[in-house]
């Protein structure tokens, strides 16, 4: 997302920061132990909004870790910073877009030939499958927000509550960008440990399909019985058609969606000639990919297309139409300024948690118990994630540290993809209150706290175990 897990500090960075005093790994695990139930307790008992419950726990926990009094702050600061960094430009471009693609009735139109083409009863499973070829080549947050219009159409046509549609779609965004290049997570660990890009994406597809339709499709209809009417969210309006403005057509609605992806894939490819050699650095192909393919710069294209094709073009002639877009861009960023308060927040939770060095006194332990290589690549991947709450920086310090004892083995091909696997399968496990993602998903949703845990912790965790012991079994056949 950027990466919707973000987290603002690197796990090295614990190194630079002042402390009052050095607590061991188990005092360490007590106090993250503790500041998770502070969380829960603001929010849940205390009723205290999550951005001001994420705050006062970080600097808590920063205090009790050992942060000097002096830094805890700037520490923080750094964490929400660096998220909302990347987060509020995906967030802000993103909830525009979908907003026109919703009040222009695209999203309607969407929905009407998607239910056509599939029947009202496969509809969870077509967003689904929708949401896997979109999640793609795009990052989960920016491409969940565009897509959430479309969900929200046909719940609310559908009835039968609203998680039944779109935890299905949360499942598959998850596992594409758990598991699959060329998402940040997957391409940085398959890179630092010598992995063909290809091979791991082959390998993922293998494992990430039926981890995606046992523990996103199948998971989420089974959750989504324990909340039978749950509503729709109000986040992006109402369509705004009337006799003098007609529906955009299905193509134009489908091209506004589908142009931020060819942007990013566009840059994704040249990326990927570079980085083999294949085009000089010069190329102008790669220089005009790095202009407008970066995934804000794609949505921000995409949303000034959009707001052409979509709004100003069906509405010649109408008065005022200038302003009216101007309002509708202030009425899709008012609601989301609170998600991106809560996901900064989220981050600096993260970089705290981080800072303390508990992610790096797991993760060393665990390398050094003797158990099978992937295993132990998964657990440190695991345990990175829980520290400190950023998929991408998970999946690059567990191979980061696992590439000189897989280097032992001599693994190469499949064997070392599937490594790769399972490694930034344990990058997906086990989300929290650290994780961007976590609050973002949470709160577009309309989740409280606990339901965001019982359902997207659930799920995310689901798809990292399976996709874990999937790849274990591809491994052992190859390797």
């Amino acid at each position: 997302m950027l990466e919707t897990l973000s987290s603002g500090l690197s796990p090295l960075a614990a190194a630079d920061v002042g402390r009052s005093f050095e607590p061991g790994t188990p005092v360490l695990l007590t106090i993250a132990a503790l500041a998770i139930v502070l969380l829960l307790v603001l929010i849940i008992k205390v009723r205290l909004h999550a951005f001001f419950a994420l705050i006062i726990t970080s600097l808590a926990t920063g205090l009790a870790a050992g942060i000097h009094y002096g830094e805890v702050f700037d520490v923080v600061v750094d964490g929400f910073s660096s998220t909302i960094g990347g987060v509020a430009l995906l967030i802000g471009f993103g909830a525009v877009l979908g907003r026109l693609v919703e009040v222009s009735g695209g999203a309607q139109v969407l929905a009407d030939r998607m239910l056509a083409t599939f029947g009202e009863k496969r509809a969870p499973l077509a967003l689904a499958v929708a949401s896997l070829f979109y999640a793609f080549p795009i990052f989960l947050d920016a491409g969940f927000i565009v897509m959430l219009p479309i969900i929200y159409t046909v719940a609310r046509r559908l009835q039968g509550g609203f998680m039944i549609y779109v935890l299905p779609s949360v499942g598959a965004f998850l596992m594409m960008h758990a598991l699959t290049p060329p998402h940040p997570g997957p391409t940085a660990a398959a890179t630092v440990m010598g992995a063909d890009i290809g091979t791991v994406l082959v390998v993922a597809m293998l494992v990430g399909l039926p981890t995606w339709y046992l523990a996103g499709y199948r998971l989420g209809l089974l959750l989504a019985k324990n909340h039978p009417n749950m509503p729709v969210p109000d986040i992006f309006g109402e369509p705004e058609i009337t006799e003098h403005v007609r529906a955009p057509k299905f193509g134009t609605v489908i091209f506004c969606l589908l142009l931020p992806l060819a942007l990013i894939f566009y840059n994704t490819v040249f990326s990927t000639l570079e980085s083999t050699g294949a085009v000089a650095a010069d190329n102008v192909g790669l220089t005009i990919s790095k202009l407008i393919g970066p995934t804000p710069i794609a949505l921000l294209i995409a949303t000034l297309t959009a707001m052409y094709l979509l709004y100003l073009r069906p509405r010649r002639g109408v008065q005022d139409i200038r302003s009216g877009l101007s309002d509708l861009v202030d009425k899709a960023f008012a609601p989301v300024c609170s998600i991106i308060l809560i996901t900064g927040a989220g981050g600096a939770f993260g970089g705290v948690l981080t800072a303390t060095g508990i992610g790096d006194s797991i993760a060393s332990a665990l390398d050094s118990f003797g158990m099978p290589v992937i295993l132990a690549g998964f657990l440190v991947a695991v345990a990175v994630r829980v520290a400190q709450g950023s998929a991408t920086v998970a999946a690059t310090t567990a191979g980061s540290i696992m590439a000189p004892s897989v280097a032992e083995l001599g693994l190469e091909g499949f064997g070392l993809a599937a490594i790769v696997v399972a490694i930034v399968a344990g990058s997906i496990t086990c989300s929290h209150f650290n994780d961007s993602g976590f609050w973002m998903v949470g709160r577009f949703c309309g989740f409280d706290t606990v339901t965001t845990l019982k359902t997207w912790s659930v799920i995310g965790t689901a798809i990292g175990v399976l996709a874990f012991l999937l790849a274990w079994v591809v491994y052992a056949l190859v390797a």
